[in-house]
This record gives C-alpha cells, sequence and structure tokens, in this order.
C-alpha cells in the first residue's frame, strides 16, 4: 500500500517519534545527547519551527513541534541525516540508525497541546528511569521550571496558560504534571484517526482543507444557543453547565457544548472555557474526555449527529455561514 502524504500547512502541530534500527540504542553517551540537542537548535533557528517539548531516551525520541513554511519532512530528514552522519562516524558505522519512516501524528493543537507537553515529559518516568520528571536532564521539563542550562524550547504558550506571574506559571505547571505521574502508557495518544490524525472529525477536516480537500461549512452559532440545544437533548436547566459544583450531569453537558462549539463553529478551547467561567485546561481536559466517550458509544454517537442536525438547520435559518 503507497504511505500517505504527510499534511503540511504553517501552524501544524506534530508529535513525532523516530526510533532507533531493529530497537537499536541511538544515545550511547552524554556526548551524543549533546551533540543531538545542539543540531536540534540548529535547524530549529534555520527553519523556524517551533518546539514546546522533547524527550531524548536511549532507543529513541520524542518532539512536540509546530512548523511554519518548511514542512516537516524537510526538518526530519535535515535532523536525521546529520546525526546519523555524526553517529557513524563516531562509531565507525555505516547504514541507517533510524528506523524506516519516523511517526509524526498531527494533533488538535487547541485541545491537546498540553496533554502532550505533560505526557512527554513524562517518559523517563513510565520507563522507570526517575522518580520525577526534573530529575532526567534529556527532557524540555526542567527548562519549563526555569532550572535548565539550555534554551530550547517555545514556552510562553504553555505557561501563559497557567499564569500571567511566571513564577506562579512554573508552580503551576509541575503540579499539573505531577497529577498524572503514576500514569502509564496512554494509547490514546497513539491510536489515532487515519493514522496520522489526533483530534476529532471536524479537525481532521480543517487540516485536510488547509491541504485542497474540499472545504466544510461553518455555522456561526452563539455558545448560548449551542448550550441550549445540548440541555434539551439530555434534559437538564441550563444552570447546571455553569455551575461552579461538581455535578456530573453538568460536567457532561458543558463536555458535549465545548465539543459541538469546536466542531460547527470552530471556538477555541479558551472562548468556551471563558463563556463557563472554567480554565482552559479543565475544558481541553474535559474535550478530550468527550472525544473519548464518542468513540466508544455508538448511542452517544447518534445522538451528537442528531444536535449537529438541529443546530445546523438552525444555523441555515438564523446566523451566517462561513467556509473554513
Amino acid at each position: 500500500m503507497a504511505r500517505k502524504p504527510r499534511i503540511h500547512f504553517p501552524g501544524a502541530l506534530y508529535h513525532v517519534i523516530s526510533r532507533g534500527n531493529h530497537q537499536q540504542d541511538i544515545f550511547l553517551d552524554e556526548r551524543d545527547l549533546k551533540k543531538f540537542l545542539s543540531y536540534l537548535s540548529e535547524y530549529k533557528l534555520r527553519f523556524r519551527f517551533r518546539l514546546y517539548a522533547y524527550a531524548l531516551m536511549k532507543s529513541h525520541f520524542h518532539l512536540l513541534a509546530e512548523v511554519e513554511e518548511a514542512p516537516l519532512s524537510r526538518i526530519m530528514q535535515s535532523l536525521l541525516f546529520r546525526y546519523t552522519r555524526y553517529f557513524n562516524w563516531r562509531y565507525g558505522k555505516i547504514g541507517h540508525l533510524f528506523q524506516g519512516r519516523y511517526r509524526a501524528i498531527l494533533c488538535d493543537k487547541d485541545v491537546y497541546l498540553l496533554e502532550l507537553v505533560r505526557y512527554i515529559h513524562l517518559n523517563p518516568v513510565r520507563a522507570k528511569l526517575v522518580s520525577l520528571p526534573e530529575d532526567y536532564r534529556w527532557t524540555g521539563h526542567s527548562e519549563y521550571l526555569g532550572k535548565a542550562k539550555n534554551e530550547l524550547l517555545d514556552k510562553d504558550l504553555i505557561l501563559g496558560q497557567f499564569s500571567k506571574n511566571e513564577p506562579e506559571a512554573r508552580r503551576r505547571y509541575r503540579e499539573f504534571v505531577l497529577d498524572r505521574v503514576q500514569e502509564g502508557h496512554q494509547k490514546k495518544y497513539y491510536e489515532v484517526m487515519d493514522q496520522r490524525y489526533l483530534g476529532a472529525e471536524s479537525f481532521v477536516e480543517q487540516a485536510e482543507a488547509k491541504m485542497g480537500v474540499p472545504e466544510r461549512i461553518v455555522f456561526n452559532i452563539p455558545l448560548e444557543t449551542i448550550t441550549q440545544e445540548v440541555c434539551r437533548h439530555i434534559g437538564i436547566d441550563p444552570d447546571r453547565l455553569y455551575s461552579m459544583t461538581r455535578d456530573r450531569k453538568g460536567v457532561y453537558g458543558r463536555n458535549m457544548a465545548a465539543f459541538l462549539a469546536r466542531v460547527l463553529s470552530n471556538y477555541l478551547v479558551k472562548d468556551v472555557a471563558q463563556h463557563f467561567g472554567r480554565s482552559p485546561i479543565t475544558m481541553s481536559q474535559g474535550v478530550i474526555k468527550f472525544e473519548e466517550g464518542l468513540r466508544n458509544n455508538g448511542g452517544l454517537r447518534e445522538m451528537i449527529e442528531v444536535i449537529k442536525a438541529d443546530l445546523a438547520r438552525m444555523g441555515k435559518r438564523k446566523y451566517n455561514i462561513t467556509i473554513a
């Protein structure tokens, strides 16, 4: 079967995983790790991509990168070729160092950015190399804490979601990461749609539209209207979605409304969070949880299709329609 082409557009966020050929180690000592980071820093400047997280393990590495004009394929080709040449020269080897084609998952930045930063930086803990992520030198985690010598990451966007005050943002970021320190491997970040997308169908449609696949209709429906329609279908008062209590059905309805707002009207998670008086972090976690439930619940998928159809009809009658 022919390989599907990489999706590329400025602003695309990728979780990149590359492993050693035949599961061999690709970093044998500290010098190798430093050399790889020096190449990564060099190509980051040359190709002007953003880097939000990385983890270098003995046999593989993870990157969380957002590209601009230069496609990921060009960046990775340069990085892997350069490091392979160094590795083979140093150890007197020839041939391939990395296993076939690296894996690149195109991710919904609005929903998954923070979750992936945390997940990638917890790799050494899951591998039982350390008990705390800051005890491992070869990830970007310590840089977020202000304890690293190198400045490789684009940290402002991440830390800004925790607080405008930098020391407070660092403290809250650390708490956010440690909240999942006991969590094991998460298949949901790898078992992705069409083997290359991490996000809902609406995200896939938007990504493919940017690559020239047919456009989709977006209904500019107010959040209040989406909220009311959700509450009508699940049979609760809208006030419960705005309540600050941990009302389970209210949380469920709020997550459903957030999902639909993004699917039908391209609202960002931060817009929905502000509407419901929640933090963007809490709201993005709610959307992820709802999307997971949607994949495994046929009845819920049917309900969502009914609500989408009702809102679409309403959108055609009352609201502006744009093309995304």
